[in-house]
């Protein structure tokens, strides 16, 4: 995955949600991220139109953030085959 541009981060939110919100662009879609100050979640969300292995995310995440619990859910997007035109 290659960056395009740099990285928007944001400090936003309110009550137990308030943190930073990352976003980076990819050559191939796009990283978005938010970091929840009270209970230190962060939530991930890695999407490209190009294959990659969830288990190099996930090793980035556990080497990036050492995380005592995690949840991860991968999905699987067919574009349909009848484009419009």
């Amino acid at each position: 995955m290659v960056a395009y541009g740099e990285p928007q981060i944001v400090m936003f939110g309110t009550g137990n949600k308030k943190g930073y919100t990352l976003v980076q662009l990819i050559e191939t879609s796009n990283i978005t991220a938010h970091f929840v100050e009270e209970s230190n979640d962060l939530y991930l969300d890695v999407f490209s139109c190009k294959p990659f292995y969830p288990i190099d995310v996930m090793d980035v995440v556990k080497t990036s953030f050492d995380p005592k619990y995690s949840d991860t859910k991968f999905m699987v997007r067919q574009a349909p085959h009848n484009r419009l035109k």
